[in-house]
């Protein structure tokens, strides 16, 4: 079963969370300890292995922050 690699350009990430509300998994989150350049939490993953690679945190985000890869198992 194919699984996901999720790559954030966390310098980018305004923290809206939208990609935190419509993760089918829950294995996102705002990470409260680091602040980036722009002065917000970003986003980062919960659990990596969790991840089914379906792309919806990377299709809602607007400003690009997500990739999303797929690795076969």
């Amino acid at each position: 079963m194919a699984k996901g690699k999720l790559v954030f350009r966390k310098d980018r990430c305004k923290g809206c969370q939208l990609c935190v509300e419509v993760c089918p998994e829950g294995i996102l989150a705002l990470d409260l300890e680091e602040v980036n350049i722009r002065d917000y939490h970003p986003v980062g993953i919960i659990d990596e292995d969790k991840c089914t690679g379906c792309a919806s945190c990377a299709t809602i985000c607007p400003d690009g922050v997500i990739n999303v890869y797929i690795k076969e198992d």
